[in-house]
């Protein structure tokens, strides 16, 4: 039925097309299914300190939840690309559509599946209230909460279940984006096809702010916030034990998934060509669907080691490995360092790299096309505008290592004090509660018992308002509030914003030129293969290790460890300092490795450009640097 369409409407150019057989609609509906499909990918990133402390995570866990979704994409990318248009394309997005929306729901399901969030109180019968009790029992406590109580079989299912659901969202993306502009590609015209991929590109760009700017307005309501009433509730925002609504993000994006991916069963396998002129003008897809799957893999060793032993492409993918490693860090760590490090509320954080972070990266990215444009730079410029850039990029890094917090003073814990684990040995505490208390003396406690506290201050709702007669506080009659004493360097905050938003900035100056050094420096004949490599790497060498390593970075830092029932889960502090310097040290260390790729870059640019020369095809410069003998034999400027 859909084959009889098509050729109805391309016998009659006259005839009115359908809202179907519309490349404009066409562009609406992908650009609000890829829009969908990354608020995914951002609202996982803004929400994963939250998942960490749900579930009791360590980052490197959490490290490896945010890549695996790139497992599912790296494993099948190649073969998908190679079918292109062998099937229905909107089909199969629609298809990959469905896959992500239920992705998504098995995202939120370990909500439901388990008990409500317990945050360390006290449930023995001798100590409900947590504070000291001085009668000295008969038993010590020794936990907060009882094992058998605690512990479900569902618990153990719930990581495993969230990689599960990361891996399907992976598969899920595999045939969004390459379908979708190729079939653009296909049937617009020639003249509104750069159109239409911009204006793609611009609105999916937007895709991981809204995701970010999602969580920070989803994760003010408390995690339980369905099961609960609004008085039973008795944490705030600023307290570290908050855990907002991590779940609820993943459910509204699996609807947005859901509605997105209906109209691809409507459009048909062949669209009539928008501009009926070209209608016999055969597409590179097409060509590409004439190449059968045997021959695709016997060429694909030697198309792979000619791309890979292009010295500028492996150099300039080197380079693009490194940046797309500081961004992976930047992406799924920086809100919980600004969270940690600056004492502020998830939210704040998550809203902060969402609103300005993120679009100051989407900005550079258009200023390094424009400068491109401006200057009409060709290979060797575009090498030099990179490094560059990533000179002026180490510039306000460098600076970030020194611009922090000093490690807010714990009893017991930072640094380390027996004197006070001492004043509150005969209050008889639960070692592994987690309650922090600030003392009137600027010391933080891990709970109002473990600062001596005997009695409270409540408030017509019985909610706490201060601990008092506190003897670990300033000696006999000290108190203490219910939040944590923070590092009181808040001011410090504003200067690292602004400094961490021109690095995004100039990092991603360097994303358009470098992609323009790749595609005039392989032969067309191998520029879809190089680009689809070249994404491969990025995944494989950056996206998929970065966050691990990252995680396992923040772990190193670490100074208390929560427990419950003798396994060790998340942290609950960290040495600040340390945290900082090997974070963004790791960062710079990332940049320094881009900035060594993009200078041999523009050296073997430099000591080729003599005797070769450009070599002028399909309208645009392709210069050789693969040491094959150019056909025109013009100087490069």
């Amino acid at each position: 039925m859909e084959v009889s369409e098509v050729k109805v409407s391309c016998d009659r150019p006259g005839r009115t097309r359908g809202l179907f057989t519309s490349v404009k609609f066409f562009v609406l509906c992908h650009s609000l299914l890829q829009l969908a499909q990354l608020l995914v990918s951002g609202y996982m990133k803004s929400s994963i300190s939250t998942i960490e402390r749900r579930f009791g995570l360590s980052s490197q866990k959490s490290g490896l939840l945010a890549a695996f979704n790139e497992v599912g994409n790296t494993l099948l990318i190649v073969f998908v690309s190679f079918l292109g248009s062998r099937l229905h394309r909107p089909r199969v997005i629609g298809c990959g559509a469905l896959l992500a929306c239920l992705a998504s729901l098995l995202m939120a399901l370990p909500h439901f599946l388990s008990r409500r969030y317990e945050y360390s109180e006290i449930i023995s019968a001798r100590n409900v209230s947590g504070l000291c009790q001085m009668e000295s029992p008969l038993t010590t406590p020794t936990t907060s909460q009882s094992c058998d109580s605690q512990e479900s079989p569902s618990d153990n299912r719930i990581y495993p279940l969230l990689l599960l659901a990361q891996l399907l969202l992976g598969i899920a993306a595999v045939p969004i984006q390459p379908f979708g502009i190729s079939y653009i590609d296909d049937h617009a015209s020639k003249k509104n096809s750069p159109l239409y991929l911009g204006i793609l590109l611009a609105v999916t760009s937007i895709g991981p702010a809204l995701g970010f700017l999602s969580g920070a307005f989803l994760l003010r309501f408390y995690v339980d916030f369905d099961t609960m009433s609004e008085d039973q509730i008795q944490l705030d925002r600023s307290d570290l034990r908050w855990v907002g609504a991590w779940w609820l993000g993943f459910l509204v994006a699996s609807c947005l998934l859901f509605l997105t991916a209906l109209p691809y069963f409507f459009f048909p396998r062949h669209m009539p060509p928008e501009d009926e002129s070209e209608a016999d003008t055969k597409r590179p897809s097409d060509l590409f669907q004439e190449v059968s799957l045997l021959h695709f893999l016997k060429s694909f060793p030697s198309i792979a080691m000619r791309t890979l032993l292009t010295p500028v492409y492996l150099l300039v993918v080197l380079a693009q490995v490194n940046m797309a490693a500081v961004l992976a860090g930047l992406i799924t760590f920086m809100a919980k360092f600004i969270e940690r490090q600056f004492n502020q509320t998830v939210v704040f954080s998550a809203t902060l790299i969402g609103g300005v972070c993120i679009p100051l990266a989407v900005l550079g990215t258009v200023m390094g096309g424009v400068l491109m444009r401006r200057w009409s730079l060709r290979v060797s410029g575009a090498s030099k505008l990179c490094a560059i850039v990533i000179v002026l990029c180490i510039g306000p890094a460098l600076p970030l290592l020194f611009i922090g917090c000093p490690t807010q003073q714990v009893s017991g814990v930072f640094p380390p004090r027996s004197g006070a684990l001492s004043c509150s040995a005969s209050c008889q505490c639960v070692q592994d509660m987690f309650h922090p208390v600030c003392g009137s003396d600027g010391v933080e406690f891990t709970s109002p018992c473990h600062a001596g506290c005997v009695a409270m201050e409540t408030d017509s709702s019985s909610k706490v308002l201060n601990f008092t007669e506190c003897h670990c506080v300033g000696g006999v009659g000290g108190s203490a509030t219910p939040r944590s004493c923070g590092s009181g360097c808040g001011r410090l905050l504003l200067p690292f914003v602004v400094l961490l938003g021109i690095t995004g900035l100039m990092v991603s100056l360097s994303h358009t030129p470098s992609f323009v050094i790749i595609l005039r420096t392989v032969p067309a004949q191998d520029k879809s293969f190089a680009v689809g490599v070249q994404y491969m790497l990025f995944r494989i060498l950056a996206f998929m290790p970065g966050p691990v390593l990252y995680g396992t970075i923040i772990d190193s830092t670490c100074i208390l460890w929560d427990r419950k029932c003798g396994k060790q889960t998340s942290c609950l502090y960290y040495d600040l300092e340390r945290f900082r310097h090997r974070f963004l040290g790791l960062q710079v260390v990332f940049m320094f490795g881009g900035l060594v790729c993009f200078l041999l870059t523009a050296v073997v640019l430099h000591r080729r450009a003599r005797p070769q020369g450009p070599e002028v095809a399909d309208g645009g410069v392709y210069e050789l640097v693969d040491g094959r003998k150019p056909e025109v034999n013009k100087a490069q400027t």
